[in-house]
């Protein structure tokens, strides 16, 4: 990803749906402008889900997705069927893409039926419109267009940009608690994972949305934290580690300056903070042969330390003293059945659209499955989740009702 360009998970997704052969794959050339899928009259030349980032005015950046035939048959049709249902759990609006010369089928009235309980905005689109007599009357949402002669392709960008306001109040990261002239240290080791030369996402996004608010960030390793703090000359409004240090940079930061994590910020940015409060008292009640599905947005390759497959399950064993049983998804990876899991835990999802980290929040609370985060773990088991929570006074209530789950829960929020 270049330094100017806007990260997918920032990006208004918009997904093209429809059975194979309506013509997905041409409307979205049209619509992009670019060769971006192949094109053919055979069914199913749509294989896997095709991503394009472009601008589209007044959104702006937004992410295109041109998915697999819903109705595709057989083994790897399934699949192809499973990889589309999958793209609508991140879809901000959607695209039903209708052969005009066949009109709607069950399948696509499924689809239209998904959108509604997804509570997907939606636009249909009756495709082809060159092979048609007579256009049929319009209705509400719903439009004609044709892919072969560009024929309503700009009426479809106008009408898919206004489906969703830009909202400019949108939750910030950390911004909205901050003050013009503020200054914040972020410590930050450097993270195997990440690209040489580069700091992993949430970090990136913290500082920028730190400048977004006039404030300033002073960025710091772990062991360089202490002799920084105490040569300022002036103390931080706040400080933001990662969650991998956050024992020692608790221990290192007086009491009285307020600390959390890169990952408790990402979970309130992205909608999941008041559940993963809510859900990590689950690790109380752990027992041997439990499994706990740990699952990550990204798909980075795995470092021999790596928090997520090593030192989070090796942490929570060592807590409970329980021989648990550990289970791994990455990317777009997520078990639509979580019942034989006695929990979650889940990354900051800085690689996830707020969209698809809420649909994953409720597949989990739909089935009574506690979910949490990797920051909200840590600073439970670490006994340092009331202290990294205290900017957020509305969570008080929470960690009360948490406290008087167990008697050890509430030992751990003193």
């Amino acid at each position: 990803m270049g330094l100017n360009e806007t990260p997918s998970a920032n990006r208004i997704h918009i997904g093209f749906f429809g059975r194979r052969n309506a013509g997905k794959s041409s409307l979205v050339n049209a619509f992009t402008g670019q060769a971006l899928a192949v094109v053919s009259d055979v069914k199913g030349t749509t294989t896997d889900p095709v991503y394009k980032a472009m601008e589209l005015l007044p959104m702006g950046p937004v992410t295109i997705i041109d998915t697999p035939g819903i109705d595709d048959e057989g083994g790897l049709g399934g699949l192809r069927v499973k990889a589309a249902k999958q793209v609508l759990n991140k879809t901000d609006i959607a695209v039903l893409v209708v052969d005009a010369t066949e009109g709607m089928k069950d399948t696509d009235l499924d689809l239209v039926n998904a959108f509604i309980a997804k509570n997907v905005p939606y636009y249909i689109v009756y495709n082809k419109i060159d092979l048609l007599d007579t256009i049929p009357v319009r209705e509400p949402n719903k439009m004609y267009a044709s892919a072969e002669q560009s024929t309503g392709i700009q009426e479809l960008k106008e009408k898919i940009a206004h489906l969703i306001l830009v909202d400019d109040e949108k939750l910030k990261i950390v911004a909205d608690l901050l003050h013009p002239s503020d200054f914040v240290v972020l410590v930050t080791p450097i993270d195997k994972a990440a690209p040489k030369g580069r700091l992993i996402l949430p970090q990136q996004q913290t500082i920028r949305d730190i400048l977004e608010a006039d404030a300033t960030a002073i960025v710091v390793k772990e062991y360089e934290f202490r002799d920084t703090l105490s040569n300022l000359g002036k103390e931080p409004v706040m400080v933001i580690t990662d969650s991998q240090v956050f024992a020692k940079v608790s221990a290192d930061t007086p009491p009285h300056i307020p600390l959390t994590s890169f990952s408790i910020l990402m979970a309130r940015y992205k909608g999941l903070l008041n559940t993963a409060v809510k859900g990590v008292v689950a690790v109380e009640k752990l027992e041997d042969k439990d499994k706990v599905l740990v699952s990550e947005g990204c798909s980075h390759h795995r470092q021999c330390d790596d928090i997520g497959t090593v030192k989070i399950p090796r942490w929570m064993k060592n807590y409970t003293g329980k021989n648990i049983t550990f289970e791994f998804t990455s990317g777009a990876e997520f078990p639509e059945d979580l019942t034989p899991y006695k929990m979650i835990v889940h990354c900051g999802g800085c690689m996830l659209n707020e969209r698809e980290v809420r649909y994953r929040m409720k597949c989990a609370v739909d089935q009574g499955i506690p979910i949490t985060n990797y920051g909200v773990t840590i600073a439970y088991m670490q006994g340092i989740l009331k202290r990294s929570l205290k900017i957020f006074p509305h969570l008080e209530a929470v960690l009360e009702e948490n406290a008087m789950g167990t008697s050890t829960a509430l030992h751990r929020f003193q």
